[in-house]
């Protein structure tokens, strides 16, 4: 799956009722949790440009600003900088650094042109190389 794909699957997360009595700011914000727990928006995925996805949905940039600012705040998504916004990889340090270190290697991987499967294989093979155990 390609950068794009990734970032027209995570606008198809989001979605604005006209006629629901939430605002749009709390509809974006309940939309993220959802998807985030349902597994829909993975951890490290990043999430469209505030400015891409008020766009897309017809709203306005600050709007969607503050549904981001909310979600960082709970600790849902996290801010990089210039990078954008990624949903996070977790409040454990060693977990987060663990899951950046295996979405950069499947980056990379992927950008070779491989394909999930072998991917996988792949990343299995060099924790056998390691030496770690089943279950460690």
């Amino acid at each position: 799956m390609t950068q794009e794909t990734r970032d027209h699957d995570a606008l198809t997360v989001f979605g604005i009722d006209a006629g629901s009595d939430a605002p749009p700011f709390r509809q974006l914000h309940d939309a993220a949790m959802r998807a985030v727990s349902e597994g829909r928006l993975a951890p490290g995925q990043k999430l469209p440009t505030i400015r891409a996805l008020a766009a897309h949905l017809g709203l306005a940039v600050n709007t969607v600003a503050a549904a981001y600012r909310a979600l960082e705040e709970s600790g849902v998504v996290e801010g990089r900088g210039r990078a954008g916004t990624f949903v996070s990889l977790g409040s454990d340090p060693v977990d987060a650094a663990a899951r950046r270190i295996a979405l950069d290697a499947a980056e990379r991987l992927r950008g070779l042109g491989l394909d999930r499967a072998r991917i996988r294989a792949l990343l299995d093979e060099a924790v056998g190389a390691s030496g770690a155990q089943p279950g460690q």
